[in-house]
């Protein structure tokens, strides 16, 4: 038999309200009671009704994403790895996480319907923009959130990024260190902020390097596979195309390796390839694509959930901060320029006797 807040009440001798404050964590009941409620209640099985609790409390006990679904949404492995973690983060809370759909122009009026039905008790904001209406909407109505990447707000908020301009620096730095010049970069738009800081640390590796970026070996692509297909074929098509390539999302990523493999390419042979979180493990390749690495989506996905948790228990949001670092993963799909490799192989032929 289901044992309600009346049974449990009655088993301890205490009233419902006693018993529900001590449930909650009030200030005003002490300790000693608290613990005996609990007590009392794991032994007895005792799992409070959700809508009375919502009511007693105010709060959903769930937080929310509100997310502009796209077809390419739908394949971002990465994404789904994040909301594993966040998942599971707050489970260990008692919290729901909730997904809400949105077209992408009424992004708005779903964050309205959300915050004003209190659905949810906080929100995370993910594909952050330089100047991003979501999160003006939410600190103009002091309702809790965390951005899922950084933005130019001036007022205090917390967020969870990678310090994306180091990645794009990073992969730059090791195509040079190979011998590259024509390094192209295939990057998301730019409207979005981890495209504008990849595309900044791309640009700052060139140039540290003394190489000024050529635009025509920059392309701006659709978030998608299709994107990253037709932005190789642009590049192909070039009277001089790059050696090297750097493409900045695992998305568009997947495009782009179809369309070269569709062109003759092959791993070590031809243009390097490097990949901003590399191909997607549900992808079979006899081979690894070289990438710039970052926190598996599960660890990311729980840090997240931490400075939600955060946020919702009062923490200063100057102090809810966390700034992940990449790393490169090398693979097999980068190496010297194809004139430096004829030049080796060359150089090998005539020190081999014959």
């Amino acid at each position: 038999m289901k044992v309600n807040l009346k049974m449990l009440s009655e088993s301890l001798g205490l009233s419902q309200t006693t018993v529900s404050r001590a449930l909650n964590g009030y200030s005003d009941v002490s300790e000693a009671t608290r613990q005996r409620v609990i007590e009392a209640a794991n032994q007895l099985g005792y799992q409070p009704n959700p809508q009375a609790r919502h009511l007693a409390t105010g709060r959903a006990e769930a937080i929310g994403i509100i997310y502009p679904f796209g077809e390419g949404d739908l394949r971002d492995v990465r994404f789904g790895e994040v909301v594993s973690g966040i998942t599971e983060r707050l489970a260990e809370q008692n919290l729901d996480l909730m997904i809400h759909s949105s077209r992408p122009d009424r992004e708005l009026e779903t964050y309205r319907r959300i915050i004003e039905g209190r659905r949810v008790d906080a929100l995370v904001v993910a594909r952050t923009r330089l100047d991003d209406p979501r999160i003006q909407f939410l600190q103009e109505r002091n309702f809790p959130f965390v951005a899922y990447g950084r933005t130019n707000s001036r007022l205090p908020y917390a967020w969870f990024d990678f310090d994306n301009e180091a990645g794009g620096r990073l992969a730059v730095e090791r195509l040079i260190g190979l011998g590259h010049r024509r390094i192209a970069l295939i990057h998301a738009p730019l409207v979005l902020n981890f495209a504008k800081q990849r595309h900044a640390g791309f640009v700052a590796g060139l140039r540290a390097a003394g190489i000024e970026p050529d635009p025509a070996l920059i392309i701006e692509a659709p978030l998608d596979r299709i994107g990253g297909y037709g932005a190789v074929g642009k590049l192909l098509a070039l009277k001089e195309p790059p050696t090297a390539l750097v493409v900045d999302t695992n998305v568009a990523g997947v495009g782009a390796l179809r369309a070269l493999t569709e062109a003759g390419w092959k791993p070590g042979n031809g243009m390097s390839l490097i990949v901003y979180d590399g191909i997607p493990t549900e992808i079979p390749l006899p081979y690894t694509v070289t990438g710039v690495t970052q926190a598996t989506g599960e660890a990311s996905g729980r840090a997240i959930a931490d400075l939600v948790i955060g946020v919702l228990a009062g923490k200063r949001l100057e102090d809810l901060h966390v700034l992940a670092q990449p790393s490169i993963a090398p693979g097999e799909t980068d190496g010297p320029p194809p004139a430096a490799q004829r030049r080796r192989a060359k150089a090998i032929g005539e020190e081999t006797p014959g």
